[in-house]
């Protein structure tokens, strides 16, 4: 039986599943199988674009019987509750056996139900031989919204891949400082904020650092960006963002390439780079370990492949 505090299930197409589980291994330090996960590490759903929801497990049981006296003992009073039945892999349980099982799951608890704005939702689950009860927690998808940010190019990178490079570059730790070295139009720089994290940004093309100030502002969060060559850049960071830049009709040389790289190295001990091109050379050239890799293509554009390398700058961690 998983004795674990929290289940986690995941959604992901084909193309998103190895930068998916790259950002597993980051946040809890293993892969998800199934498209689940069990774990004692909390993460929020909603600060991941993979993870759909989460079970806060109260009991558990290889008997269902037994799962629900577990529940009765809990002796849950509260009202405005509603109780969903969550679907895992390999569950072959009838939908009208589901409704009678979830009919069990309310006479557990003592208070007035609410089908369409509970104020807490309980859920039961069946995965492996082993039946679970907990509280459900699902992803919001409020950072939806930043789709409609004033502006953005095609190049820039999608909200999933933008997500995971902030949770894999803080392993999940909001102490920690964080730094978007390219920051483009602020996509990651959103998704940080979003998520409540203390990050800053700096570009060096005043015309894309102005846009992705107004991006910010836009939703009403605060970053301080700073319109800079990354080498000018003194304070320290405990871990840094680097999406290379990159586009359709020139490319930087890999002497800039370097320069970006080894600059950024100087400043953080921690780092999640994004190329198009292999940089290996590159990046050992700068005095980094490679920890980890994946990759992800552009939806609708399985060609079009971003290489992804996190990195710990050698002699400093």
């Amino acid at each position: 039986m998983q004795d674990h505090k929290y289940l986690y299930s995941y959604n992901y197409d084909r193309s998103e599943s190895d930068l998916c589980k790259l950002e597993s291994r980051h946040l809890f330090n293993e892969d998800e199988k199934n498209k689940l996960l069990f774990s004692d590490i909390k993460i929020e759903p909603s600060n991941s674009a993979f993870i759909k929801r989460r079970i806060d497990i109260i009991s558990s049981s290889d008997d269902y019987d037994t799962l629900i006296l577990k529940a009765k003992k809990e002796k849950i009073r509260i009202d405005s509750f509603k109780a969903e039945y969550v679907v895992l892999h390999g569950d072959k349980t009838e939908y009208q056996e589901r409704l009678s099982k979830l009919k069990d799951i309310g006479f557990c608890i003592d208070g007035a139900p609410d089908y369409y704005n509970p104020y807490i939702t309980y859920a039961l689950a069946y995965y492996e031989g082993i039946w679970y009860f907990g509280v459900l927690i699902k992803n919001n998808f409020k950072w939806h919204q930043h789709n409609d940010k004033p502006y953005s190019y095609s190049n820039s990178l999608g909200l999933h891949t933008a997500k995971s490079l902030v949770n894999i570059a803080s392993k999940g730790n909001k102490e920690i400082t964080l730094l978007d070295a390219c920051c483009g139009a602020g996509t990651i720089i959103l998704e940080a904020c979003f998520a409540g994290y203390h990050i800053e940004g700096c570009d060096i093309n005043p015309k894309i650092f102005h846009h992705a100030g107004k991006n910010i502002s836009h939703f009403n969060y605060t970053a301080n960006i700073y319109c800079s060559d990354i080498k000018d850049i003194s304070k320290k960071y405990d871990a840094a963002i680097i999406d290379l830049p990159y586009n359709m009709y020139s490319r930087a040389t890999d002497d800039e390439l370097f320069n970006i790289i080894d600059s950024t190295a100087k400043i953080t001990n921690r780092m999640v780079i994004l190329s198009t091109e292999d940089i290996t050379n590159l990046i050992s050239k700068a005095r980094l370990k490679i920890v980890d890799h994946g990759s992800v293509s552009k939806i609708g554009k399985a060609h079009f492949v971003r290489n992804i390398w996190v990195c710990e700058v050698l002699g400093k961690v």
